[in-house]
């Protein structure tokens, strides 16, 4: 007797290795994904809260780049380069006005966007991917976006 598997038995475990990738893939990147997406909402609470911290001690708020380059940085160089964990970071700092909105856009718009400002309240865009317009001004999202519970 011959022994080992016989075309027919290679193509189906083949088969069924292929059906459980298929299945498996996409649940991996939709939680690569939200975990990109939680990355970005915490590192606008360490942007929002260098702010904070920054114009405590000085006359205003800060640029992205500015926060990084203080000595000692009140953020990380890599988010103080405005990129990290697959989103576009900006800050916008309006010392005229005493506001900063900082917002979080991911690269290949796929996920959502995020914005938060000195309020310290945190949205997410409603609609993936779009960008939140200049500081509103007001204590609430811009449109097009809710703030996180």
């Amino acid at each position: 007797m011959r022994k080992g598997f016989t075309l027919v038995e290679i193509m189906i475990v083949v088969a069924i290795i292929a059906l459980l990738a298929a299945i498996a893939i996409p649940n991996l990147l939709r939680a690569r994904l939200s975990a990109q997406e939680s990355a970005a909402a915490a590192a606008l609470h360490t942007v929002a809260a260098a702010e904070i911290q920054y114009r405590a001690t000085n006359p205003g708020y800060a640029a992205l780049a500015t926060l990084g380059s203080e000595n000692p940085p009140y953020i990380d160089t890599t988010l103080a380069g405005g990129s990290k964990q697959g989103y576009t970071f900006t800050v916008v700092a309006d010392n005229t006005n005493g506001t900063f909105a900082a917002r979080a856009v991911h690269a290949a718009a796929q996920g959502h966007s995020f914005y938060i400002d000195e309020d310290g309240i945190l949205c997410r865009s409603t609609a993936g991917g779009t960008a939140a317009a200049a500081h509103e001004g007001t204590n609430a999202c811009p449109a097009s976006y809710a703030e996180m519970q």
